[in-house]
């Protein structure tokens, strides 16, 4: 009797393992195909299409990486800011670093201008955004094959000024100075500088419209023709002294900045919402354009910033940096080198 009973509660305890291990594995499969339908739904939102079979597996298992940590993240629940699933999802760190093209060290080779004109200012607005004072174009993408930062922050400060200036908010060509700003040290796709850009907008006597030279993600050949038809110029620029928060805040608080910033960390990379802040780098690769600052319902203050990664990343392309900051160079390097277009 006594084996008997050994035998069933033996099998009795197989059974009950057998059965927490299938429900395990099926949990598991649940689990993968779910991540696997997000995966597809996220292929279609972004258009994402993979050369075969084996390219999109290991897409796959990056994208399924990515979103757990993001996931882990926004669960942990004590932050500022909050992560999402965005088009750089399937991709490494290493490939999204690789995105960014703007090199550091050129801007050592960039002597900085002797004049601020914001320099005695003394009173500025609590808040502002130049959004609602229509000197802001829509939110635009440069790709994810065309590291033209440079020329998307130049152009969005140079649309700013012109709107304060004449009263029109004119969209202006990026694709005209990726394909004509060849004589200096920018480089189309590969990289730039933003003062060489508002150099060669001085120099070309403006820029076309967006409309009538679209925007391509590619080095193209220049073209005269359209190139002539300019609708909004600059007399030159001016930079920001440098790591000094005040000044950019006076800077803005008269118009759009374009700055430089570090965006290699992993919450800029997968920014959602929220003000950003906590640990952030001060390696130049990425260029963006200050289009406000304000404060946050919790007391936090911050700088409104336009991205060109397009409308599904961030706060419908936009990101709150956390301003005043104790270090000087500003939360991801934003105080180390900004510039204005003066008209």
């Amino acid at each position: 009797m006594a084996s008997e009973n050994l035998f069933h509660c033996t099998s009795l305890a197989l059974l009950l393992l057998f059965g927490f291990w299938a429900f395990s594995a099926n949990t598991r499969t649940l689990e993968d195909a779910s991540m696997h339908e997000r995966h597809e739904q996220w292929m279609a939102q972004h258009g994402k299409v993979y050369k075969d079979h084996h390219e999109k597996e290991l897409r796959y298992k990056i994208f399924q990486q990515n979103v757990k940590g993001i996931e882990g993240f926004n669960n942990a629940g004590n932050k500022s800011h909050k992560l999402g699933v965005n088009q750089f999802a399937d991709l490494t760190e290493e490939e999204f670093k690789a995105i960014n093209k703007l090199k550091g060290y050129m801007w050592s080779k960039i002597s900085r201008t002797s004049t601020f004109k914001y320099e005695h200012v003394t009173k500025v607005p609590a808040t502002l955004d130049w959004r609602q004072k229509g000197a802001v174009t829509p939110i635009k993408s440069q790709g994810l094959k065309c590291g033209s930062c440079w020329a998307f922050a130049a152009v969005a400060a140079t649309e700013g000024i012109t709107k304060l200036t004449t009263g029109e908010l004119i969209s202006l060509s990026e694709q005209e100075l990726i394909d004509c700003d060849t004589n200096g040290d920018n480089g189309g796709c590969k990289w730039g500088i933003i003062q060489e850009a508002f150099k060669f907008i001085v120099q070309n006597k403006g820029l076309a419209t967006e409309a009538s030279y679209p925007y391509q993600a590619v080095d193209g050949t220049c073209n005269a023709k359209v190139e002539s038809k300019h609708v909004a110029s600059i007399k030159g620029y001016e930079d920001v002294p440098a790591n000094n928060e005040t000044a950019l805040l006076n800077a803005v608080a008269n118009q759009p900045v374009s700055v430089l910033v570090d965006s290699s960390d992993y919450d800029f990379r997968f920014y959602s919402s929220g003000v950003l802040s906590g640990s952030c780098g001060t390696t130049f690769d990425h260029a963006v354009t200050v289009v406000g600052y304000g404060v946050s319902d919790d007391g936090t203050k911050y700088w409104l910033i336009k991205n060109s990664w397009g409308v599904y990343w961030g706060e419908q392309g936009y990101i709150r940096i956390k301003r005043d900051v104790a270090a000087k160079e500003g939360m991801c390097g934003i105080a180390m080198q900004a510039s204005y277009p003066i008209a």
